[in-house]
């Protein structure tokens, strides 16, 4: 016995040890840093843990969603893990997560991990640029972009950038831990000036380009030979840009006017700050291929370090520029950095524009040519340095930021939410009005398809219910899911209703995928499609498909949630919402059928293949009220609800199958339809033989008055 005790503690101690910290960063530490061999303790007040090497302390490893999250193209950062030794050397980048869109279109993932592998050996002190023009500058560090994937590498790189110096400034291997407060502008100073007069102050930058010069740029390059320059047209302007920061008075309201002046100050909010930015010539600063929600990619701010990019929302229009003697600049527009920016307007500041050539379906190569301007010290006001704000920088929670970037959006979506409120509370008075009712929820069907779904991308799917079980089970952060508002608040809200009506709420009002095959089955149905039914026995047996579908992933998600993930693409929700159908063929032609069966078997997937529907059905059965009403002569033997209900949840004996029904409230209609349902047409017909009996008892009773009082006469 004793010799078994022996092996049992000996076995536990193999096992304490597989499941140390050393043991279990084996798999990613050589890659991220390969000069250690074990993982130490965390750093305090950094999200950052140190690394060894025969038990001495050699750097650190972070991640970038921990120290600086950088939202791309899809609204989510990229995380990365990071090393960083003791001297401020980058010393190997992971890519872990990523939510890009562009990265699932024919561009495979180990791109990404060739491009991050450049930051290798770059330091802290380095200022490194993403495709930086061949006419490289002195100071700076180029790596190569990725073809296709622009924005979104030029995002990771300067997470990677801007984390790696956050930790080395809070660990002392880059001086000024504390945080010196910007400079401020003097508004009560202004002096009249022309357009000459600003630019012989230097306050107005100037990027003029020929067209040889940018040919110069391209040559040895795939691009070389896209739209070269005709011979004897190298001197002709490519593009010349002028720039300006505009909250100096002496600067805005020159160029401005006072009015638009005070508008845009007026505008901003505190800590914002406005540029304007202006051009003539063959080539445009903003880009025709832009999209709403998307990035203004041909420019980039850089300033301390750091690069910005504009958004939509950014943007305001440059009406006119009034400073004398000012040149015909027809593209012009004011943008505007957002307090995350933390921009200084003491420092100097560089504008960069990337010239893009197209060589391929997907392929891009880009030049990048750039400009420095910086505002002069007596138009501004330098504080003291202030206390050492690093801490409190670092430990705000990074969520809050993401929120306050999603204000429109937050906004929204809360008014939507609070008008599908107002109709489930005020159920039973719409459905009376079935017109007014039937006008709310096709146009709220529409809201759901092109806000929620394509606008917001807030398309909830079966993966956020394996994710939120798996981090039950592992390590819960709430500010893991509030990192995305839009999420967070739709499923907040689907929880809430679950409680109080069921699974149908989202699947009938709020779900983008459904809402597109109800629109679709409405249209077919109004152009006489023939519609086919499944028989109930049948119907109600495939109803098991999509609960089958659910245990199966999540029984994979147990194993493995990025495997559970890959299979949950029987959801065609990111190929038609998420991704709007710019997808690779087979996942179209998926969606698309699911689309087209909806026109002759009303939302055919919702019923029988969608596991996020079975997900939700399992916590909808301890829903507190019953709000749909019913008769007692339902289903005994009245069937007209049921064979009027499209997405078969009454069953013939008249009950209502709470797991199955949408919530479309048509069953509603008839129940208070004194000419369709039949309780209801007894009733009415009581009531009108009642009026019917009194009229004619009043009638009789002014009869014998009238005869009465003819023959008294």
């Amino acid at each position: 016995m004793r010799a078994l005790y022996t092996a049992l503690w000996g076995l536990f101690l193999l096992v304490a040890i597989w499941m140390s910290p050393a043991a279990m960063a084996e798999d990613w530490l050589p890659e991220v840093f390969p000069e250690a061999d074990a993982v130490g303790e965390s750093v305090e007040d950094v999200e950052a843990v140190t690394v060894l090497r025969d038990g001495e302390p050699v750097g650190y490893v972070f991640e970038t969603n921990d120290i600086a999250p950088i939202p791309a193209y899809s609204g989510k950062p990229v995380n990365m893990r990071v090393g960083l030794d003791l001297e401020g050397r980058i010393t190997g980048v992971q890519v872990l997560e990523h939510s890009e869109p562009i990265m699932l279109v024919g561009i495979p993932e180990s791109v990404l991990d060739d491009f991050v592998a450049q930051y290798r050996d770059k330091t802290v002190q380095q200022k490194v640029r993403v495709g930086l023009s061949r006419r490289e500058r002195e100071g700076y560090e180029s790596v190569d972009a990725v073809s296709g994937a622009t924005v979104t590498v030029v995002v990771m790189g300067e997470g990677i950038m801007r984390s790696a110096r956050r930790v080395a400034r809070h660990v002392g291997i880059l001086s000024g831990g504390g945080v010196t407060e910007h400079a401020r502008v003097r508004h009560d100073l202004f002096e009249e000036a022309s357009w000459s007069e600003l630019r012989e102050q230097g306050v107005i930058g100037n990027l003029h380009l020929t067209r040889g010069e940018v040919d110069e740029a391209f040559e040895g390059t795939e691009a070389e030979d896209v739209d070269p320059v005709p011979e004897g047209a190298e001197d002709e302007t490519f593009i010349d840009l002028y720039f300006a920061y505009l909250n100096v008075p002496t600067i805005g309201r020159n160029l401005l006017g006072d009015r638009q002046y005070d508008d845009l100050m007026e505008a901003l909010g505190e800590d914002e700050h406005a540029l304007a930015i202006m051009a003539d010539g063959r080539y445009s600063f903003k880009g025709s291929g832009f999209v709403r929600g998307g990035i203004y990619d041909r420019i980039l701010i850089h300033h301390e370090g750091r690069a910005d990019q504009f958004h939509d929302s950014d943007m305001r229009r440059l009406w006119g520029i009034e400073a004398e003697g000012a040149p015909e600049l027809p593209e012009r527009d004011i943008f505007i950095l957002r307090e995350d920016s933390r921009f200084d307007p003491g420092k100097p500041w560089e504008l960069e524009l990337l010239v893009r050539r197209q060589v391929g379906a997907l392929d891009t190569e880009f030049a990048s040519f750039s400009s420095e301007v910086q505002v002069p010290e007596r138009f501004l006001e330098f504080p003291e340095p202030a206390a050492d704000a690093m801490a409190d920088e670092e430990n705000a929670p990074l969520w809050v930021s993401v929120w306050e970037d999603r204000v429109l959006h937050i906004t929204v979506l809360g008014a939507g939410l609070g008008v599908l409120t107002a109709i489930l509370l005020f159920q039973d008075w719409l459905v009376r009005r079935p017109r007014l009712l039937h006008v709310l929820r096709y146009g709220f069907l529409v809201y759901t398809v092109v806000f929620i779904g394509w606008y917001a991308l807030a398309q909830l799917s079966v993966v956020n219910i394996l994710t939120f079980t798996n981090a039950l089970f592992t390590d819960f952060q709430w500010s893991t899911f509030l990192m995305d508002p839009m999420m967070f608040i739709l499923w907040s809200f689907v929880a809430v209703t679950l409680l109080l009506w069921g699974r149908g709420v989202f699947c009938g009002w709020l779900c983008p995928f459904g809402a597109m095959q109800e629109l679709i089955s409405a249209v077919a149905r109004k152009l006489k499609v023939p519609q086919f039914s499944v028989p109930f026995m049948l119907h109600e047996r495939l109803w098991a498909l999509k609960y089958i579908i659910l245990l199966a992933l999540f029984a994979v998600s147990l194993q493995s949630l990025g495997q559970a993930e890959r299979y949950a693409e029987v959801e065609p929700f990111k190929t038609a919402v998420l991704l709007k159908f710019q997808r690779e063929w087979g996942f179209v032609l998926y969606a698309g059928l699911l689309l087209a069966i909806s026109a002759f078997n009303h939302k055919f997937y919702c019923r029988y293949v969608c596991p996020l529907g079975a997900g939700l059905a399992i916590p909808a059965r301890i829903r507190l009220f019953d709000w749909l009403r019913r008769h007692k002569e339902c289903g005994k033997p009245c069937q007209i609800c049921a064979h009027e209900c499209e997405i078969g949840a009454i069953h013939p004996d008249g009950r209502i199958n709470p797991n199955e029904c949408h919530y479309c409230l048509d069953c509603q209609v008839t129940y208070y339809d004194d000419r369709k349902c039949p309780p209801m047409v007894v009733q009415r017909k009581k009531r009108e033989k009642t009026a019917r009996l009194s009229s004619k008892a009043a009638d009789e009773q002014r009869i014998p008055a009238t005869q009465l009082s003819g023959n008294e006469t």
